[in-house]
């Protein structure tokens, strides 16, 4: 008797197992953005008031920083607590800038934008 209901339970382990093997679709994987598509994505989430320098020294590239944060702020793209976080990353920033230390500055906005998902 308690060889048949270990066989019978495999049997129907074996069928309910059976019914999980349907087949499905590879989940689509998108080619990375090219530079120029992410210029053109960015550009679209940005408000028409913001206003980048493009500079390359480092109060340039922390201040567009901030101009980006501030903007995602107000258009909702950001939430507070992750905003906070990042003003604290920008004024570490802001404070190697004034003391001359240029490239720890664009290091620690470099670090700040990969951190919270900003392409570079």
């Amino acid at each position: 008797m308690r060889n048949s209901f270990s066989s019978a339970s495999l049997l129907l382990g074996l069928i309910a197992l059976g019914g999980c093997n349907t087949t499905s679709q590879e989940p689509q994987i998108s080619a990375p953005m090219q530079p120029s598509a992410m210029a053109v994505s960015n550009a679209t989430v940005m408000s028409s008031n913001v206003r980048l320098s493009g500079g390359h020294d480092c109060a340039s590239v922390v201040s567009d920083w901030q101009a980006i944060q501030d903007n995602d702020l107000r258009m909702g793209h950001v939430h507070p607590s992750v905003y906070a976080l990042i003003s604290k990353d920008i004024a570490s920033a802001r404070t190697a800038c004034s003391a001359g230390r240029d490239a720890e500055a664009r290091s620690l906005v470099q670090a700040s934008r990969a951190r919270h998902g900003y392409p570079n």
